[in-house]
């Protein structure tokens, strides 16, 4: 399995550079190479969202996939220092319909094709995106290799085997691969208009989080509620999560199959739930508490990804629409007596938030943080530093 693009010469630049999606099938869709020169695979999924693809580029769950965006023009407003979700991103390439080459806005300070040779990421343009979406909708997310030729000629059957050679994600622990390896604190708090970001000064209670892939805007969030943030490497014990005395635990985002993470931090979670304090799990963090609470997670055959889904809560009957980023899903059928089904997908209507009856333990799917996406969400951030601060 190659993770890391191919090194090649990179082409003149203004010279003509052959790319394109090849998927284990043979399907092969030819376009325009932009970005590292090179290859990578993984599995291909499309993205609906309309702004926010530094973001979501950026968002470490997207670690062993391709993403294909089914808004036509990618990297109008270009790329800037503020607007990412990790210094590291994760994602193995990019697939536009149009890659916007003269960005314009104030912020810009890199077009999208620097920012991707930066990072070390291959691109594709100029492929149908629509049959590629359909084809995902139909077939589910394909096995694929995303490739920039540069000045090198294109060999269909050298790409075909490496497609086929990607064991695909079920299994598969990508949550240590983009954790951090140490325990950090974080104050910075969301970005305001003319004034970037700020720091935290006077905190009044204290949160560890349990760092699977964390998105940078989960830490800002919580410490504009107040919170003192420790984060903590993903394989951190049950012990090494409470030495830090928190209020609360949060169980962050992160990327790969929740069974495989699960095999070491499922007796964390579990020590964490016996301790008595609440408890917050977002998108894989939701997944391993249905773990930890003793239901099951299953593969979605084209999963969610996007800034513009439908989530209905079941306990105030309102809809709100929200980012995702998923591809599990906690199977409803397994959920354990004592743990209640909260939040439903009114795409698919498979489970989106779960609560611990009598006790501040709950999660969702998708992405309150949304960045990209609306704020409908932010309350259940707000839900956590309350019931934290009760115990502050």
């Amino acid at each position: 399995m190659t993770d890391a693009p191919k090194a090649h010469a990179a082409p003149a630049a203004d010279a003509f550079s052959r790319g394109g999606l090849m998927l284990a099938d043979g399907t092969f869709f030819e376009g325009t190479g932009f970005g590292a020169v090179g290859s990578a695979i993984g599995e291909v999924c499309f993205n609906t969202a309309m702004t926010g693809y530094q973001e979501i580029l950026s968002d470490p769950s997207y670690a062993g996939q391709i993403v294909a965006f089914t808004f036509p023009h990618i990297g109008i407003v270009g790329t800037n220092d503020e607007d990412i979700e990790t210094v590291t991103p994760a994602v193995r390439g990019l697939i536009v319909r149009a890659d916007a080459s003269h960005p314009s806005n104030y912020r810009n300070l890199l077009a999208l094709d620097g920012w991707l040779k930066k990072h070390n990421i291959p691109a594709v343009a100029g492929i149908d995106t629509r049959a590629l979406t359909s084809l995902i909708r139909e077939k589910g997310m394909p096995h694929g290799v995303v490739v920039n030729l540069g000045d090198q000629p294109l060999d269909r059957e050298a790409l075909i085997k490496q497609a086929k050679s990607f064991a695909g994600l079920e299994g598969l622990d990508l949550a240590k691969d983009v954790s951090s390896t140490q325990t950090y604190k974080w104050d910075e708090m969301p970005w305001a208009w003319g004034e970037g970001y700020a720091k935290e000064a006077k905190p009044s209670f204290r949160v560890t989080v349990i760092d699977y892939g964390v998105k940078r805007n989960i830490l800002r969030l919580l410490a504009g509620m107040g919170a003192d943030i420790t984060v903590v490497p993903a394989n951190s014990t049950a012990d090494e999560v409470l030495k830090h005395k928190p209020h609360g635990v949060l169980l962050s985002n992160g990327p790969g199959d929740p069974a495989a993470t699960g095999a070491y931090s499922i007796p964390t979670i579990q020590g964490v739930i016996n301790s008595g304090v609440p408890v917050f799990g977002i998108c894989l963090g939701h997944q391993m508490l249905g773990l930890a609470l003793g239901a099951r997670t299953k593969k979605m055959t084209q999963g969610h990804h996007g800034a513009n889904h439908p989530v209905k809560d079941l306990t105030t009957g309102k809809v709100e629409i929200v980012s995702m980023n998923h591809g599990f899903t906690v199977d409803r059928d397994t959920l354990p007596k004592g743990v209640t089904e909260t939040h439903v997908s009114l795409f698919d209507d498979t489970n989106c938030g779960i609560k611990v009856d009598g006790k501040d333990i709950f999660s969702v799917q998708y992405h309150p943080e949304a960045s990209p996406g609306p704020m409908d969400s932010h309350y259940l951030f707000e839900r956590f530093a309350e019931a934290a601060k009760k115990r502050a």
